[in-house]
């Protein structure tokens, strides 16, 4: 059997086990958990792994999550399919859950795509004819909030990184793992597709204003005023947004997550969460440490303490354009009109793929069949064939093309790849970034 045939053997069998592809998704959309909390999504996963794919599943590979691989007797590149479980806030979102959580970041979409590229491979035999393993990954919390939480994990040492993928290369899920491929949903317009998006990586701060509390009517001089301090450090960290480069695209954007205990008292425990944000690693550097000192002297000014806790975040995303062309081809190929596909894409967001994309060749492309901005009450799939099936053919066919005839391009883009961060530098960089800083 040739390629051609290959593929069109994997797109037959992804068409005909199309409502088990979308009723997974729509059955993870309809149980939206939180990060490291994605145990029924994980269940979900795992039982459409063993049922419909007869495979070998381990599970709870951090917290949550599980894997399965395939091919694992051959010995051509790995290639990693990865979906991610979590879902995000968005209390005002019609499909919000009672705590206020929904997939309105489509990452239940992901989790169809992945096990629809699964049942493309597996079930019409095509596996036997790559020379390849592949492995099929669904991560927890990609989405980096409940900070307190997580926290409390790693302080019981049940993780190490607030970020699924992060923990997931920590642990060493991605050790053998030679190529990842992913894709996230968005709103295309009138468009279908987009490949090649890079993205900002982020530094995460919990910031504790500490002052001294006093009656606030009678007595107020007595106090120090640590919610003053953190609005006198937010107007800092605004002076100082003329010196970030536009090319770094730096974000500062802060909540404050305790202003006080009770008005009549002059607020002595101020919190705050951020991120600072910037495209790459050196501008996410500059602008903390420019963050920083603008935070240190809002308290100073009044008087007040102030302890930063540097948590490391996510790294901008990489673009390797011989994986984004094979996707693109294959888009093509089956049906999508290349004038709807786009070529680049500029997102000020952060992805802990972007941490993978580091180590290793990935592919992240954007896929259409919602509209509406992601983590909005806006959200809303429109389209099912594009959102959960059309991703599914175009991975399971770029993994066809990779490991096809020896995996003759596999092991060609493998071969004229250099990785920006070994696993060791990673983790390094890593340690260096995650502190607590005292004032």
């Amino acid at each position: 059997m040739d390629k051609d045939q290959l593929k069109k053997q994997v797109v037959e069998t992804i068409d005909s086990n199309r409502e088990k592809i979308i009723k997974i998704g729509k059955k993870i959309y309809s149980s939206p958990e939180y990060g490291y909390k994605e145990f029924e999504s994980t269940k979900a996963v795992v039982e459409f792994m063993k049922n419909e794919l007869k495979l070998d599943v381990e599970e709870n590979i951090a917290i949550t999550g599980c894997r399965a691989e395939v091919n694992s007797h051959k010995s051509g590149p790995r290639i990693a399919i990865l979906a991610e479980l979590d879902a995000i806030s968005c209390i005002d979102h019609k499909d919000a859950n009672e705590i206020g959580a929904t997939h309105a970041c489509g990452h239940n979409i992901q989790i169809a795509g992945m096990l629809g590229a699964a049942v493309g491979l597996i079930l019409s035999g095509a596996i036997d004819s790559l020379d390849g393993k592949i492995e099929f990954i669904a991560t927890p919390a990609e989405e980096f909030i409940e900070l307190e939480y997580r926290d409390k994990l790693r302080k019981d040492e049940k993780i190490k990184y607030f970020g699924g993928k992060q923990e997931l290369i920590y642990r060493g899920y991605f050790d053998n793992v030679d190529i990842s491929m992913m894709f996230h949903a968005l709103d295309m317009g009138d468009n279908k597709a987009l490949v090649g998006p890079v993205s900002n990586g982020f530094i995460g701060k919990k910031i504790n204003f500490i002052g001294k509390e006093s009656h606030a009517g009678s007595a107020p001089e007595e106090g120090i005023n640590a919610l003053n301090a953190a609005m006198l450090a937010l107007n800092n960290v605004h002076a100082q947004r003329e010196t970030f480069k536009e090319s770094d695209k730096v974000r500062f954007h802060p909540i404050i997550t305790k202003g006080g205990d009770i008005v009549n008292v002059v607020p002595a425990d101020v919190k705050m969460e951020s991120y600072v944000r910037a495209r790459t690693i050196n501008g996410m550097l500059d602008a903390n440490s420019k963050v920083n000192r603008a935070l240190i002297a809002g308290a100073s000014a009044v008087g007040a303490q102030i302890e930063i806790t540097e948590i490391p975040g996510y790294l901008p995303i990489l673009r390797y354009k011989e994986l984004d062309r094979l996707f693109k081809d294959n888009l093509v190929n089956i049906g999508i009109n290349e004038e709807q596909v786009l070529d680049g894409g500029d997102f000020t967001g952060s992805f802990d793929f972007g941490d993978v994309s580091q180590l290793m060749p990935t592919l992240h492309p954007m896929i259409g069949g919602i509209k509406g901005s992601l983590h909005s009450r806006e959200y809303e799939i429109i389209d099912e064939e594009l959102a959960y099936i059309v991703p599914a053919k175009a991975m399971a066919l770029t993994v066809v093309d990779l490991l096809f005839n020896n995996a003759s391009i596999g092991n060609s883009i493998l071969e004229n790849f250099t990785p920006k961060m070994t696993k060791e530098e990673y983790l390094e960089f890593m340690e260096s970034v995650s502190k607590v800083i005292k004032a």
